[in-house]
């Protein structure tokens, strides 16, 4: 039954992919009948904000982004360190220690939502609300705005202006479609109020302190703006956080929505739908492929209990969401970074090596759907890649949308490619040579191998989620991953928008019938192959070291 269920829901992924791609194109192309409803409240918007809405080029679009992130980033950071003294904290919660406020609006604002303090006792619900929420509308709409610009260049379009598309990011997009489902959290449960922590005495007559707060409208943009940070510390484990069954495929819908969306908003506004649809059945293939896998070695249980003798019907239940079962929460932690949200109901430090190796690598590839925008903007990166090793391989000038690649666009896709790499191992490496590193790591040998690599990995491909039981709130772990998050989160979005703008001064190039074509299945099967080539083998080393020889030790 469960099978038949997680089929559904994987069903209805696909069914809203190809509507709301269309619907983004509209939204961001100036649709007549969503000017006569949006475009008034955003007149407003530009006039207070000051914004004209110009064309820009690469470089000032580049520059609107950063800064008016960074700025954010700031903001933020005051509003942490000085909760203390700020209203709407009935829980009186103190400032943020500096560096945990550093990390913290840093992970927010990157949409990578990494959570090195706990939910409920960290934040007051000013900072949940007026720092968290604020940021979890801003960072999507952020990436799904230069995505549409990428697209654009791409398209041989204008660039568009960062201000508008932001905007229109919101009001159009991220802001409604959050209120209904923060509406539908309600009706299911999800808690939303200002009131306090209840107090409540249990049968032993002691008081026990029971947190909530305005968890529905954080969790709709939450999980529809691929954030996933959790208003309580275990995050959509929390019974408020996901109550029952409907809210838990609701959050796992809303993860998928944007992500599946993008790759037909693409074929629409390059005016060739066929090569959206071969990248969404291409990362859909790579999407089934990993869940089949993690479903199927977690039923088969934990090898170290398998050999005791020890084992259960639903297989390695440990760390799992008993409500639901190994099945979907095999399906939710694939969802969740294949979609580069972090959310969890799982606790990935407890799933077996290659069960959780396949979360691993969704995050190191970031080509599984990827999160809103800027996994799609690595899509490109990789189908790029793709059509260069085909024209090599026939002697060609390799082509991508009538346009030819050639070595400046090549040297800035490299770049781009080996940075992550650079990004994750350098920085793994020197938690691993240094005791401020060794010192948060909770397991020995090969695991702990992984939980290191897991973090930064996670960090760097804005994912959020952690294998846990990592000592994670220290100095050296709080501004070496926020440092990683910056760099992950920026460097990739502004080279490949200048790969765009460089293919967009180019001249369409004849097709002939030596013009390798993009928009058949060859092409899907080419695509899927170069991810595996270039993307997994520059990781197969540290999958060797850590959850592949963690395997071969349980055996």
């Amino acid at each position: 039954m469960a099978w038949i269920a997680v089929s559904i829901t994987i069903g209805l992924f696909i069914l809203l992919a190809k509507p709301m791609g269309a619907y983004l194109e509209k939204a961001f192309q100036g649709d007549s009948k969503l000017e006569k409803i949006f475009g008034s409240v955003e007149k407003i918007i530009f006039k207070i904000a000051g914004v004209k809405p110009y064309n820009q080029n690469w470089k000032q679009y580049a520059l609107a982004l950063v800064l008016t992130n960074s700025l954010m980033i700031v903001f933020v950071y005051l509003i942490f360190r000085l909760q203390g003294v700020l209203p709407l904290n009935p829980s009186n919660i103190p400032g943020m220690e500096p560096t945990l406020a550093f990390n913290t609006a840093i992970s927010f604002m990157t949409n990578t939502n990494l959570q090195h303090y706990s939910g409920e006792t960290g934040l007051s619900y000013l900072s949940q609300m007026l720092g968290i929420t604020f940021m979890m509308f801003a960072a999507p709409a952020t990436t799904l705005a230069i995505a549409i610009a990428f697209i654009r260049s791409l398209a041989g379009k204008k660039l568009g202006n960062f201000f508008v598309d932001f905007t229109r990011a919101i009001t159009r997009l991220l802001l409604p479609l959050s209120f209904v489902a923060a509406l539908i959290f309600v009706l299911l449960g999800v808690p939303q109020t200002l009131e306090p922590a209840a107090v409540a005495n249990t049968v032993e007559g002691a008081k026990q302190l029971i947190a909530r707060g305005p968890v529905a409208s954080l969790l709709s943009i939450k999980e529809l703006g691929n954030n996933g940070g959790g208003f309580f510390g275990v995050n959509s484990a929390h019974p408020f956080e996901n109550p029952n069954m409907i809210s838990n495929i609701l959050q796992m819908i809303l993860m998928m929505l944007l992500p599946t969306a993008l790759p037909f908003t693409y074929g629409r506004m390059v005016g060739d739908k066929k090569q959206g649809r071969i990248l969404f059945v291409s990362m859909l293939m790579l999407f089934l492929i990993g869940f089949g896998t993690i479903a199927t070695t977690e039923l088969q249980g934990n090898p170290a209990l398998n050999q005791l003798g020890i084992q259960y019907d639903e297989g390695n239940m440990e760390g799992k969401e008993v409500r639901f079962g190994t099945v979907w929460s095999a399906l939710y932690a694939t969802v969740t970074t294949a979609s580069e949200t972090g959310s969890v109901n799982t606790m990935h430090d407890t799933l077996t090596p290659i069960g959780g190796m396949v979360p691993l690598i969704n995050m190191l590839l970031n080509t599984v759907f990827g999160g809103v925008g800027a996994g799609f903007i690595n899509v490109i990166m990789y189908a790029m890649i793709a059509v260069f090793i085909s024209g090599l391989m026939v002697g060609r000038t390799p082509e991508f949308l009538g346009k030819k690649l050639e070595g400046k666009e090549m040297k800035l896709i490299a770049v781009t490619l080996l940075f992550q790499p650079l990004l994750i191992l350098g920085a793994s490496a020197i938690a691993f040579s240094t005791e401020l590193g060794m010192g948060a790591i909770s397991n020995s040998g090969f695991h702990g191998i992984t939980q290191v690599i897991y973090e930064y990995t996670s960090s760097a491909a804005n994912n959020g989620s952690g294998f846990e039981g990592l000592g994670d709130n220290t100095p050296f772990w709080n501004i070496s991953t926020g440092l990683v998050m910056y760099l992950g989160r920026y460097f990739g979005l502004v080279t490949m928008l200048a790969v765009a703008a460089s293919l967009k001064e180019k001249t369409l190039a004849p097709e002939t019938v030596g013009t390798f074509r993009t928009d058949n299945g060859l092409f899907g099967g080419i695509f899927v192959g170069t991810i595996f080539l270039v993307g997994a083998l520059t990781f197969f080393p540290i999958l060797v070291l850590g959850p592949i020889a963690e395997f071969l030790t349980l055996k």
